[in-house]
């Protein structure tokens, strides 16, 4: 899952949203990655198509390879909505200024994401010695909120290098690499080596990384009905892998490059959301606005919360309960469960 940050949405001249009006055609981008797999199977399958037509419409899902571009792309109007985790939909589309929703909260990082270190030692070990690891990513979150612990920072280290997550398992072998950050399925893959000595993961951190589909907020306030026909497909699927279902689970794994143990081991480090009572209750936790101001302090500390923020507060982000955080007269992310709670409720 290339989770990189990037600045290139930025600096594009948007109108997106402004001229949202009801319609009946409608497109999703998704990518690679063990808790997005099932965009691609509820497409497949033919689930997407049925909950689209019984609302009067059609919800074409689209994979897209590049993680990074499939934003992009939503952030220029192209796609009603993406796959993305939190940080990267608050720096990229809500900090370009394009109004944006939560629509679907699927699961958070569990174990998925790691910080790696050669040989014996401790996280203190990691001063004075370089980190590889793809800059402006969940890596490089997870690295500063793995560091905090200790009362380490970026600026004890020997300095980060800019790493390809496809470079990264070659990189960890080499004899000049003694740390990594990094992303499932590479952290299995690296593990492997006797050398291996995980350090820090994603699960020291329950609920910061968390992966969602996200849409234009206008878009879906004019169609409620794309947001009612996306969640019942989405939680049909869900009902499927909490009962196991063999079939769906192999059709993922395959779609993902690996087998059913392997893409179950990947599971294993994701706190999905199967039953959308669970997603419902994780949105509207008290803990989801303080972490999304450590992500805003984050994204504004490496320069990349949007064009010309003026501080860590420049994006306002909006809760459930009504509650805000950031610049409540600059609204561009939203958590609503209002099509969550519809599933749960069997009101789809």
């Amino acid at each position: 899952m290339k989770k990189l940050i990037t600045t290139t949405a930025l600096a594009l001249c948007l109108a997106t949203g402004v001229n949202a009006e009801s319609k009946t055609d409608f497109k999703l981008a998704w990518s690679i990655y063990a808790g997005w797999m099932p965009w691609g199977y509820l497409s497949d399958s033919g689930i997407m198509d049925k909950w689209a037509e019984k609302y009067g419409i059609t919800v074409e899902i689209t994979q897209i390879n590049d993680y990074v571009e499939s934003i992009n792309q939503y952030t220029a109007g192209q796609f009603d909505g993406v796959s993305a985790t939190n940080m990267d939909t608050l720096s990229i589309p809500a900090g370009s200024g394009v109004d944006t929703t939560a629509l679907i909260v699927g699961d958070y990082s569990n174990g998925n994401d790691a910080v790696i270190l050669k040989g014996e030692g401790d996280l203190t070990t990691l001063a004075g010695m370089p980190v590889n690891l793809v800059e402006l990513s969940v890596s490089h979150y997870l690295l500063a909120r793995a560091l905090d612990t200790v009362d380490l920072s970026e600026s004890d280290l020997g300095g980060v290098v800019n790493t390809s997550d496809a470079d990264m398992v070659a990189a960890f072998a080499t004899d000049d690499v003694q740390a990594v950050v990094t992303w499932n399925p590479l952290v299995s893959t690296i593990m492997e080596d006797p050398a291996a000595n995980k350090l820090f993961d994603s699960a020291d951190i329950p609920g910061e990384i968390i992966d969602l589909m996200v849409v234009n907020t206008q878009t879906l306030a004019d169609n409620p009905d794309f947001g009612k026909a996306v969640a019942g497909a989405w939680y049909e699927v869900m009902a499927l892998m909490a009962a196991g279902d063999e079939d769906a689970l192999t059709a993922m794994a395959e779609a993902s490059g690996t087998d059913l143990a392997g893409y179950q081991s990947q599971l294993d480090a994701t706190q999905m959301f199967y039953d959308p009572a669970d997603a419902v209750a994780f949105t509207s936790d008290a803990a989801l606005p303080g972490t999304m101001t450590s992500v805003a302090k984050f994204l504004f500390d490496k320069g990349i919360l949007g064009t010309g923020a003026p501080s860590a507060d420049f994006v306002g982000v909006a809760y459930p309960d009504g509650s805000t955080s950031g610049d409540a007269d600059n609204i561009m992310f939203r958590y609503d469960v209002t099509y969550m709670q519809m599933a749960a409720d069997g009101a789809l």
